[in-house]
């Protein structure tokens, strides 16, 4: 396969499940935001989600004020920000007409169609009216997508890079998400907290594990009650949860041992010893050592293996 049509559909993936990804954080702080709250708390919320895409500081340049409409305005419509749903959206179709011949009809109608579609909903202010239904609509367009794709593609090398692409921008979401969570209640882990700071956090644990489609799957998993601890391990360590860091690399090392014809690949070696480090990790020596630390190491480690992928197999070859 040419490295420039690897380039693409391994985008075009990555893309679409970036827009998925903000839309689910959109669409928990929106509903979390309807729940009693200060008008601080609120703000630390919507400051948290531009933190985690790290759009902080653009987002101040633009509007200076954090306003959960101004941010949410920021992160779906303006196309001046590469990570809006918009912009997602429209880089993921815009890859996908590049590689036309490669995608079965369905897979390319599939991205199409949503391009479509998000621009008649924006257009008719759908997002203005029911923002909630709207992140609905786009994850689902996400699922489809992959869904399509898999049930339709030849299961060669176009669909191993386009399944690492899901997969790698997976395992980056989950983990700005956890550490940014984390490390804005990090003193939670310690003390005894009142009434409502228990009530508090029952929301706030709830939104998280919500975020990631992880709420239902706490609750058959540990049977108790939401506890900090076990909702890292089950966002990290755990390999039966879908949106997991140790669930998305194995799909990355799984996808990766296809493509790959030297033994001696650096990103294979890379992903492996990064998924070795999960699956025989233990949540209470990573929060004994600093899961900030921890997380924050992962995401470096997350962008090498990426930038050394791009390198092995995406970017042209030089003369």
């Amino acid at each position: 396969m040419l490295s420039r049509t690897a380039d693409h559909l391994f985008w075009m993936s990555r893309y679409t499940e970036r827009a998925e990804n903000t839309a689910r954080m959109l669409d928990v702080n929106y509903q979390t935001a309807l729940l009693p709250q200060s008008a601080e708390a609120a703000q630390v919320g919507w400051q948290g989600l531009l933190t985690i895409s790290e759009l902080l500081p653009s987002y101040s340049a633009l509007h200076g004020s954090i306003t959960a409409r101004e941010v949410m305005e920021f992160m779906v419509k303006d196309e001046d920000n590469p990570s809006s749903i918009v912009s997602c959206l429209k880089a993921a179709r815009e890859n996908a007409r590049a590689v036309r011949g490669t995608l079965t009809t369905e897979a390319w109608e599939t991205q199409n169609q949503t391009w479509i579609e998000v621009n008649r909903m924006l257009r008719a202010g759908e997002f203005e009216r029911d923002p909630g239904q709207f992140f609905e609509w786009v994850k689902f367009r996400s699922h489809l997508s992959r869904g399509v794709t898999v049930g339709t593609m030849l299961m060669d090398e176009a669909l191993h890079f386009m399944r690492i692409g899901t997969f790698l921008e997976r395992a980056d979401n989950t983990a700005r998400l956890v550490d940014t969570k984390f490390h804005a209640i990090q003193n939670d882990f310690y003390g005894a907290a009142s009434e409502r700071d228990q009530e508090f956090d029952f929301y706030h644990w709830s939104a998280i594990l919500r975020s990631v489609s992880g709420f239902e799957i706490y609750r058959r998993v540990y049977r108790d009650v939401i506890r900090p601890e076990r909702v890292a391990e089950l966002l990290i360590l755990r390999a039966d949860m879908p949106r997991s860091l140790h669930s998305s690399l194995n799909e990355v090392v799984t996808n990766l041992s296809y493509v790959v014809n030297d033994a001696a690949s650096a990103s294979q070696r890379k992903a492996g010893k990064l998924r070795a480090d999960l699956q025989f990790g233990q949540i209470d020596e990573i929060l004994a050592t600093g899961l900030h630390a921890f997380l924050t190491q992962f995401l470096d480690r997350v962008n090498e293996l990426g930038a050394h992928i791009s390198r092995e197999f995406l970017l042209p070859a030089t003369a």
